[in-house]
């Protein structure tokens, strides 16, 4: 049993020889890490348990002045954020798709590395990853604000330009099926803290449609769909179960209740998440980390959840925390590598 093995019976809901993980880490928070273990490749350290193929968030071309500029048109200011950025300048001033062309969903550089990064990681969960799937892309090009008072005023420009965007990205899903891999990963962020950030009938409206006609694309090749939205939005949970999700991350313990939502939907929807990134590992001690660590491997012994940190471990994070859930995995009774 490798582990893509582990994984795949997490996912279905069946009981797990130990609680597989996946965990990711911001650039500043990576190089904590690196200098520690004297290794640049993490996932080795680590011994993640995916293989994320593809690119999530796309190429950018560096403008200089920590300006960074997307294959969408979309130029990005990363002088804070060092991962992705903050949008600066967005291409669509206008309520209109004339005039603007979309990128090669079939650039090379999408899919020329998958070959030697399938035989590198041998053995581990193999995903693609589109990341901007949907609703994060449409805003990047219009503007939050603007696409939000577009959902009211302009609903036929919503629906082409969501339905452009999956045309995208199904072009490009149609491609990486060619080769050998276990699921599609898209990530688009509906949430805030409090709900969503359009509404359930705005969403379900505009952009269920969308991701339902994706996810059928994934789900008819027989891979498993994951995805990726930040903030409460375990409303959706039924919905997204109903369009062909498998499984959801990140799974924020401070905007949902993440165990009694792990016994709810045993056996329907898996988990990929669940450590608090806000609150326990960049102030919580060593001994909290290791106890959340703990709680969440219980529960999810009977399979349907993945452990990972509730986003991509910030660079505020102390090295001693990041250590401490690290050791909890590794030292999991029935882990091959113990």
């Amino acid at each position: 049993m490798d582990k893509a093995d582990v994984v795949k019976m997490a996912i279905e809901g069946r009981s797990v020889p130990y609680v597989p993980w996946h965990c990711g880490f911001t650039v500043e928070a990576a190089q904590k890490l690196r200098e520690h273990f004297q290794e640049d490749d993490l996932e080795m350290v680590l011994d993640n348990h995916f293989i994320k193929l593809g690119s999530d968030i796309g190429f950018f071309d560096d403008l200089g002045n920590d300006r960074f500029q997307d294959a969408f048109g979309v130029v990005w200011d990363r002088s804070v954020d060092k991962d992705i950025g903050i949008v600066e300048e967005y291409q669509l001033a206008e309520p209109t798709l004339a005039g603007y062309e979309f990128p090669d969903p079939l650039d090379r550089r999408f899919f020329e590395h998958i070959p030697e990064e399938l035989a590198r990681y041998e053995g581990s969960l193999r995903v693609f990853k589109i990341g901007f799937s949907l609703y994060e892309r449409a805003w990047t090009l219009r503007g939050m604000e603007n696409l939000m008072m577009d959902f009211l005023t302009n609903p036929q420009f919503v629906r082409r330009l969501l339905n452009s965007i999956a045309d995208y990205n199904i072009a490009q899903l149609h491609e990486a099926l060619k080769y050998d891999i276990d699921a599609v990963y898209f990530g688009d962020d509906w949430g805030q803290q409090s709900g969503l950030q359009m509404g359930p009938d705005l969403w379900r409206h505009f952009i269920r449609p969308e991701l339902e006609r994706m996810y059928k694309v994934a789900r008819d090749a027989d891979k498993y769909v994951i995805i990726h939205s930040c903030g409460k939005v375990d409303e959706l949970f039924d919905d997204l179960i109903e369009i062909g999700l498998n499984c959801f991350n990140p799974f924020q313990p401070e905007v949902m209740d993440t165990f009694a939502l792990m016994k709810q939907y045993k056996g329907r929807l898996a988990f990929h998440g669940g450590l608090s990134t806000q609150q326990t590992l960049p102030y919580g001690s060593v001994e909290d980390v290791k106890q959340a660590t703990t709680k969440l491997l219980e529960a999810g012994k009977e399979g349907g959840y993945i452990f990972a940190p509730a986003h991509a471990v910030e660079g505020d994070v102390p090295l001693e925390n990041m250590l401490a859930f690290i050791e909890v995995l590794h030292g999991q009774e029935g882990y091959p590598g113990r």
